[in-house]
Parts: structure tokens; sequence; C-alpha cells
């Protein structure tokens, strides 16, 4: 059919080619002939429902007339939410963001929509819709930039969550953006901000921000408990946090830990983590905060054997392989803690890499590594890499130059320019070692990171 000017047109051309009456095509589509002869008539606005019959009966694609709806739900009836909001929904199920993207527009002409559209946005997050959601959020951000609003501060909340994957510079970027916009936010909300904004500066390795807001989420969350706990006042009607308090608080002791720990203060860290796993003080007593205080345990138990093994304490490391071999979500990461250690100390850990073979597998797919967030696997992945790589080579095993190749791949794709150095170093110190097909992969990664860092000041190549 040839494109027309109407949703009710294109209906309307497709019944006289097809020869077909307005009853036969609603026995087709299922649409109630006398609805149906309304909307061709122009006398009755189209409902979502009736968009994917005719669209169906007609036999297109189910986007054929998206475009066209727009137009619909706001010059050829009175735009009403009714419609827009399951038809923003399906375009977003779809991925027609360029339909989603002047719907918004034109709501915002009228800023008595910003809440509407907001709500809109909140529920497409929730279903893992992010790209459409951002849309939204970007625009009713827009419309309330010179507000001091908790609704703005929320949009910039979600934007930092949507924002955050492997390239480490654009996570620097967001959690930057962000950060102000936390003592906005809902006291309840602040708390999951702060957690989040932690695990992004864990991953970039910002040790000292990691702990000044460890230090902030420690003290707004003792607040907040003692205020739901110990008040006389009572808080039924207040936002609840997405975990419970006492999760905030052990949290945070549990990150300033890990801080210590790559500080190499590990008096201070085997402190913090004693505090982690203390739930003495903790009023409830339901399944969740039990799982809540089991699940510190766990990871208290764990970073401390990790934290003896830092110090140097090779003993442990039977005792810590032991431990963790019960616990798959965290042997990754408990094996490149190990490899660290033995090149740290000249330790020989082969029997460790044995044992947990499947783990030291050259991996791309991340997703059973555990719990841990990505951003922060990615990171530790790549770190592991480079680590194994070094091992290694130090024990004349020349697969290490292959791992350093990965390693190198897998920096370039997070843009982790501590790494690259790194790999480069590594790589230059045993290149006799490598072949000549091996040096060939090594330059083709060079000229790739050389490609993707031109306009920054940090360029690989100057380090070869």
């Amino acid at each position: 059919m040839e494109a027309t000017a109407t949703i009710r047109d294109q209906l309307a051309s497709y019944l006289s080619e097809q020869g077909m009456s307005i009853n036969q095509f609603a026995d087709r589509s299922g649409i109630n002939s006398g609805t149906l002869s309304r909307i061709v008539k122009g006398h009755q606005p189209i409902a979502m429902s009736h968009l994917e019959l005719i669209t169906k009966g007609i036999g297109e694609v189910e986007d054929r007339f998206f475009s066209l709806y727009v137009d619909e739900c706001f010059y050829h009836s009175a735009p009403t939410w009714r419609r827009l909001r399951p038809f923003m929904i399906r375009c977003a199920e779809l991925g027609r963001m360029d339909c989603i993207e002047r719907m918004v527009q034109i709501l915002l002409d009228n800023l008595s929509n910003v809440p509407t559209l907001f709500d809109v946005a909140e529920g497409l997050f929730e279903h893992g819709q992010w790209k459409a959601a951002a849309i939204l959020y970007e625009n009713v951000s827009a419309s309330e930039k010179y507000q001091y609003s908790e609704r703005l501060a929320a949009c910039q909340y979600r934007l930092f969550r949507i924002a955050l994957g492997d390239d480490q510079s654009e996570n620097l970027r967001a959690a930057t953006l962000f950060e102000p916009y936390v003592p906005r936010l809902d006291e309840a909300d602040q708390l999951d901000a702060l957690r989040h904004l932690m695990i992004a500066y864990y991953s970039l390795r910002h040790w000292h921000k990691v702990d000044q807001l460890a230090q902030e989420l420690l003290r707004l969350a003792k607040i907040q408990y003692d205020l739901q706990y110990r008040s006389e006042r009572g808080n039924a009607n207040k936002k609840r946090s997405v975990k419970p308090l006492c999760y905030y608080i052990l949290y945070a002791y549990l990150m300033r830990s890990g801080a210590c720990v790559e500080w190499g203060d590990y008096n201070s860290a085997l402190k913090l983590v004693d505090l982690s796993m203390d739930g003495h003080w903790i009023q409830e007593d339901n399944e969740e905060v039990q799982q809540v205080l089991a699940q510190f345990k766990e990871w208290g138990k764990a970073n401390t054997y990790l934290i003896r093994m830092l110090e140097g304490q090779q003993d442990v490391i039977m005792e810590y392989v032991e431990y963790i071999s019960t616990q798959p979500s965290e042997i990754f990461m408990a094996v490149y803690r190990i490899i660290q250690s033995a090149n740290r100390y000249n330790w020989d850990v082969d029997h460790v890499l044995e044992r947990f073979s499947d783990y030291v597998a050259y991996r791309t797919d991340l997703n059973d590594f555990g719990i841990h967030n990505q951003q922060v696997i990615t990171d530790q992945y790549t770190r592991f890499l480079v680590e194994l790589a070094a091992y290694y080579l130090h024990n004349r095993r020349k697969e290490g130059i292959q791992l350093i190749l990965l390693s190198l791949e897998s920096a370039a794709n997070i843009n982790c320019e501590s790494i690259m150095m790194k790999c480069v170093d590594l790589f230059e110190r045993y290149r006799h070692e490598a072949s000549e097909e091996e040096k060939c992969q090594y330059q083709f990664q060079i000229r790739r990171v050389q490609d993707a860092n031109e306009k920054k000041t940090f360029n690989v190549v100057s380090f070869v």
C-alpha cells in the first residue's frame, strides 16, 4: 500500500484494494463491526488494542502504523494517557524510540504532563526497558533543571544506573555527574544510591572515594535506623529502603574494609571486617534480616582469610581454598587474589590453579562469576588475566604471552589505561619469548588502543 495521511486512509485503501466490506474485515480482525465503522468514518478514536487488531488484520508488521499513531493520538483525537501509556510501553518493547521521542517532545509543551511522564519512565525502568526510560528521564530532567526537586534527582539517579557499562571512563563521568544529586533524593533512596556509587568507584579503584562514600552511607543509615527503631514518633508511613537498614550499615563497614585492603592497611581492614559481621545491635529478628546477617558472616569469613593471605601468611592458603570450594560464586575472585599474592611473595600456587582449572579458563562470558556487580567483575577479570600472565611468565610458561594479549584486549574494551600500561610493560619484558604471530597480535591490539585513544592524552604506543 502507498503511504497515506492517516491510519483510516490506510485501512480504507486496503478494503478497497481487497474488495472487502467492513463486516468482512471485522470478522477477520476481531473488531466489532460497529466500532470498526465508527473508526473508519472518524467518529471514534483508535484505541491501542484496535491498532493492533487492524495491523494484524491487514497483515503488516506490528509497528507498521506506529508513526501514524502518534499523529492519531495528538492531532486526530484528544490525547489521553489511557492510549499514550500503553502505546509508549509497546514502542519501548519494539524499539521504536523515534515515536517515544516525538511523543515526549509534544507532551512537554504542557509541563503538567511531567509527573505522568516520570511515572511511565519508572515503569519502563522497572521492567528493564532502560533505553526508552532514559529518553523520558532526560526530558523530564531538562524540564526541571532549574528546580531543586526530588524528581530531578531521581531522574539523575536512574540515568546514572543506565549509563554504567564496561567503559570505565564513561562510568567515571556518570558517577561524577550524579554524585551532587544524592542529597536531593528521598532518604531511603539515598542509601541505595550511595551503594551504587560506591560500587562504581570500587570498579574504578578510586579507594578514597569509596571510603568517603562508605562513611557517608554509615552515617545516614545509622540515623535512619535510630529513627526507625528507637524513636517514639515512629515511621509507619515512611518510604522503605530497598534493603533492610542494617544491610547498609554492615555494607558500609565491608566497603571501608575493602578500601583499607587496597591501601595495604590490613589491621584496619580486619577490624572493619569484624564490624561487618557483628549484628548484636540489630533489633529485628525476621527471615530477611537473618539472611543478611548470614551473608555478611560468609563474606566476612572469606575476607578474613583473604586479608591474612595478602599480609603474607602463606599457610592460610589451604584454609582459604577449602573454604571457597564450598562457595562457587566466590571462587573466581579468590583465585585472582591468590595469584596476586603469589606474584607479590613469589609463591608456587600451581596446585590452586589445577584445582580450580574451570575458573582459570580464558572466558568472555562473565555471568557465572557470582553475584558481584558486573562492572567490578569485568575489571577484576581483566586484572586477573594480566596477573595470571605474570605468574606464568615468571615460571617460564609461554602461554603467559597469550594471556597478556587477552588482558590487553579486555583492557581496551573497558578503556582501563592502568591495565593497558601494565600489559605493555609485561609484554616488552618477555617479548623475546613471543612468537612472530603473537607479536603481530600485540601490534594489532596496540593500534586498536591507539585509534581509540587518539584524542586523549594517554597513548599506549609511547610505552612500547
